[in-house]
């Protein structure tokens, strides 16, 4: 159902930078580029994410309780992720590690704007 998600930025060059080098994890690059829209993923594939300068051109700002959650594979490719994330200009917003005990394994980031995100798979309940 979905296609793909979009957040706002104040500096479309700098989440450039940074979604490249997550879309790079995921195996893949640029699915649009627009100049002031790009959208990240495989056109028919799973759904992609998007960075935008907002259309009524006022400053893009954060969405209180909203979060963008990556799935994976492995713990590892969890570990991965973030790491990329935090070398290309995100914060820590909870290291990598089980949460709960259903098997969720997850790390969570912002980008340089600040949205949220995590990056997660599921392992073996524990």
């Amino acid at each position: 159902m979905i296609g793909y998600v979009t957040l706002g930025t104040n500096d479309l060059p700098r989440a450039a930078a940074f979604y490249d080098a997550i879309a790079k994890e995921f195996g893949v690059g640029r699915m649009m580029d627009f100049g002031t829209f790009i959208a990240w993923g495989e056109l028919g594939g799973a759904p992609g994410i998007a960075a935008t300068k907002p259309f009524d051109e006022k400053p893009a700002t954060v969405g209180n309780g909203t979060m963008v959650a990556l799935q994976v594979e492995t713990p590892e490719q969890v570990h991965k992720v973030y790491d990329v994330a935090i070398a290309h200009g995100g914060s820590d917003e909870g290291a990598p590690g089980p949460r709960g005990d259903d098997g969720f394994y997850a790390g969570y980031f912002r980008d340089p704007d600040g949205n949220k995100l995590n990056v997660f798979c599921m392992t073996a309940a524990g």
